[in-house]
């Protein structure tokens, strides 16, 4: 399993953590920062999926008038790291 950081830009959280798998799956993601609810629940609902899967589906979503959102920038994350 490799381990994987993050820094976020465009958005509350300041760091993303994950671990990917030998089969691309992700685990233990966190945030930190950010709307800790919310961001515990994408954590939850991401665990043992397909990590380019997840990109796919959270790529563009956007918080605002940002641009961006966590969940954009944790396909952003996930791109960088497969």
């Amino acid at each position: 399993m490799e381990h994987k950081t993050f820094a976020p830009k465009g958005v509350c959280s300041v760091q993303i953590d994950f671990d990917i798998d030998e089969n691309k799956k992700l685990h233990n993601v966190k945030f930190v920062g950010g709307c800790n609810g919310n961001l515990k629940a994408i954590g939850k609902l991401v665990e043992g999926k397909d990590a380019a899967e997840i990109a796919d589906i959270l790529r563009g979503n956007q918080c605002g008038v940002r641009g961006t959102s966590c969940a954009d920038q944790l396909a952003k994350a996930i791109d960088e790291a497969v």
